[in-house]
């Protein structure tokens, strides 16, 4: 590399087609040894931005290579705090990788914002967040500086990235803070415990139901509660845990008329429905907007298994129509469910003309 460097004719900041130089790819690389010489070069602009706006600050970040983040740090003309072309800074990239050495330099400077917004909104905290890493979190949670609570462009908040991907962990140190509402829903009107609830996380779920504040039964804009959003996913521990609840009404619709029974049925998650349906309170048999009740459903798409235990119900009509007048049957027999008609046949249901 010094031989290189000590030619006439070679450039030592000359970018590739994605404006790159040998610094920005030594930085991005970890080549702590390179990225001295380089940044001993007079010619040599240690915070030039590639075609992405990335600096080699921010590619080190990102790659967590500490001792080239150090390197640069050190140089008066590196600026900690540029963002990218989405308007991410390096914290934000190093906050996602969850490297706690790096996120201690960043915040260490005072020309660094810990609670920078990206052009999509999301901070550093739901960066981590997201991503589960417990130790950024602390570190961005101990500055007065950095708002806990704050939602991104599509109204999630760190605690609702957390709940989503099921970091409990991180879920914790959120809920120990006052300044945190566990009930906070995002654009979507979809709350940390819908999100835990629509991916079945368990662990998740029980946090939140303990909180004081919790509604277990509120709804988004399309309707859906926390237990239509499990049902649907076919997440028995979680369906378990919600009607372990007196607060959660097990039949409520949905804007489209189907109940946490009918979106179990029309997925084919036999586990729910079997849940479902030893609950006094849920109607076996309720048609939704168009007319499908969950048999229906489960007939249209083939679920034989749901079919079977919906029909061992005495309060299941085996042969009654939608809104257009399409049986079960009918259903069955138009996308080819040859074993689902098998099934209703046998219970001597009746096609209309």
């Amino acid at each position: 590399m010094e031989l290189l460097l000590g030619r006439e004719e070679v450039c030592p900041s000359r970018p590739d087609n994605r404006g790159q130089t040998p610094l920005s790819r030594a930085a991005r690389n970890g080549h702590d040894g390179v990225v001295k010489l380089l940044l001993g070069r007079k010619d040599v602009n240690p915070d030039r931005p590639d075609s992405d706006g990335q600096t080699p600050l921010s590619w080190a970040a990102e790659n967590r290579h500490h001792g080239v983040v150090k390197l640069l740090l050190e140089r008066g003309d590196v600026n900690p705090n540029r963002p990218n072309h989405r308007g991410q800074t390096p914290l934000p990239w190093a906050a996602l990788s969850g490297y706690d050495g790096i996120v201690k330099l960043l915040l260490e400077r005072e020309d660094v914002s810990p609670d920078g917004q990206g052009n999509d909104g999301e901070t550093p905290l739901s960066l981590a967040a997201c991503a589960g890493h417990d130790g950024v979190v602390k570190l961005l949670l101990g500055r007065q500086d950095v708002d806990p609570d704050r939602p991104g462009d599509a109204g999630k908040t760190p605690l609702l990235w957390a709940a989503s991907n099921g970091h409990d962990g991180v879920m914790k140190l959120l809920l120990q803070r006052k300044d945190v509402d566990p009930n906070k829903p995002d654009n979507r009107g979809q709350t940390p415990l819908s999100r835990a609830a629509k991916n079945g996380h368990g662990g998740v779920v029980k946090l939140l139901l303990d909180q004081e504040g919790v509604n277990p039964d509120r709804p988004d804009i399309d309707g859906q509660t926390p237990l239509s959003w499990a049902a649907e996913g076919g997440h028995d521990g979680v369906v378990r845990l919600l009607l372990g609840r007196e607060d959660v009404d097990p039949d409520i619709p949905d804007n489209y008329g189907e109940t946490p029974l009918s979106l179990a049925a029309r997925n084919g998650c036999d586990g729910v429905v079997k849940l479902l349906l030893g609950r006094e309170d849920v109607s076996p048999d309720k048609p939704g907007n168009r007319g499908q009740t969950p048999l229906s459903l489960a007939a249209c798409h083939g679920h034989d298994s749901v079919v079977k235990i919906l029909l061992g119900r005495e309060d299941v009509s085996p042969d009654r129509p939608d809104n257009r007048g399409r049986t079960p049957l009918l259903w069955a027999a138009r996308y080819g469910h040859s074993e689902v008609m098998k099934i209703l046949k046998a219970r001597k249901v009746v096609t209309p003309a």
